[in-house]
């Protein structure tokens, strides 16, 4: 049986070359060249996989996520009927993710923006000092990667919060849940950091209504999928001054367009869905516990929810 490998070109060696370093005798096919479509048990995919394609495989037992999100294998048409679908929690991703998170936090606390703009004017101007204490950065979403960023920036002293699809308390983080706390939350926030799945329920969360609740001057960072945000809406915030900023890693639809406005906006910051890439050496030893698993009969490891869609 074999294992089918379908990502970006550059990357096919580098995930191939991992996954063996720990199962050499491991068959291997790099899309499109999949062989007998009868003999592949596996995929491990990427954004750009054709889920239609993957229901030319009679005995796929498992598709895994080369990430830690999965919105991408569960849009229409989704997986083929009765397979698993397995996303990855790695430390690199979530350490990663972390990095992005406090460079941007403190691009924006820090006042570096308004720094390098005084840098171009050649303008040697100290800023008032910005009081880290008195600085709310809430998160949107408390999973791995957002509990993980959410302590990082509570380390540095800034007063965190978190809002949740359910109640949940957290030691040292103030938390929100449901309709009535989301609101709560975002007026609070003077830094939103969104690292919520995209589910029909979290699509589009951050829209005209949500970014009016923000202090007037809240900076946005969003790490988790484009469709979170209703772009032309962030747009009308930041032209307004309601928004600050924005540190963007992720877009509908990606590649962003060579003349979308994000591009050349003077207070959006644009990464190419950069902040966390999945190392395969990192990533490839709980790819490989599943492959064993799912040969020998056993309960398989990080499991997607479909009902909750992560």
């Amino acid at each position: 049986m074999a294992i089918l490998l379908s990502t970006k070109a550059n990357a096919m060696a580098a995930w191939r070359d991992a996954l063996l370093e720990l199962e050499p005798d491991l068959d291997i096919r790099l899309f499109p060249d999949a062989g007998d479509p009868n003999d592949i048990e596996a995929a491990v995919c990427w954004t750009q996989h054709d889920m239609a394609e993957l229901r030319r495989y009679p005995n796929l037992g498992l598709l895994v996520s080369m990430g830690a999100g999965v919105d991408h294998l569960l849009r229409p048409p989704g997986p083929p009927p009765g397979v698993p679908v397995a996303r990855l929690k790695d430390e690199r991703l979530t350490s990663g993710m972390t990095e992005w998170v406090l460079l941007n936090v403190l691009r924006f606390h820090r006042q570096d923006l308004e720094y390098r703009a005084q840098q171009e004017a050649r303008v040697w101007d100290e800023l008032p000092a910005p009081e880290t204490s008195a600085r709310r950065v809430g998160f949107l979403g408390l999973g791995e990667l957002g509990m993980a960023a959410a302590n990082a920036c509570r380390s540095l002293g800034f007063p965190v919060m978190g809002w949740t699809r359910r109640p949940r308390e957290v030691e040292g983080i103030e938390t929100f849940h449901g309709e009535d706390g989301l609101a709560t939350m975002l007026g609070r926030s003077d830094i939103l950091v969104c690292l919520l799945p995209l589910t029909p329920d979290t699509r589009g969360i951050l829209n005209a209504r949500t970014l009016a609740m923000l202090p007037r001057g809240a900076f946005l960072i969003n790490a988790a999928r484009g469709g979170h945000v209703v772009q032309p809406d962030l747009l009308e915030a930041l032209d307004s001054g309601h928004v600050a900023a924005a540190a963007l890693d992720v877009f509908e639809p990606e590649p962003l367009p060579a003349d979308h406005p994000f591009w050349r906006h003077p207070r959006v910051l644009v990464w190419p869905h950069a902040a966390s890439i999945t190392i395969p050496r990192s990533a490839a030893p709980q790819v490989i516990e599943n492959i064993r698993r799912l040969r020998e009969g056993r309960e398989l490891i990080n499991l997607v929810d479909f009902s909750a869609g992560y």
